[in-house]
């Protein structure tokens, strides 16, 4: 599947796991368990709870994803 086919959603860093993994509460209120994305890893950039994220999901599987964005 070609990265532009994936579905990008805003929302909320509710909860933060080992190993780069987060639960992302979406604006429309369904929980997503997502992955840093490798450029985040790359440039070490922070994910933190209570951050604002856009999380890029799969239409396939809407309950995993990829934080590809953090907002200021």
């Amino acid at each position: 599947m070609a990265s532009d086919d994936l579905i990008e959603i805003d929302g909320v860093v509710k909860e933060v796991f080992p190993g780069g993994a987060f639960l992302v509460q979406t604006e429309a209120g369904t929980p997503v368990h997502a992955q840093l994305a490798g450029k985040l890893r790359r440039f070490r950039i922070r994910v933190v709870l209570g951050d604002r994220v856009t999380v890029a999901v799969s239409p396939y599987d809407l309950s995993k994803g990829v934080i590809r964005f953090r907002h200021k």
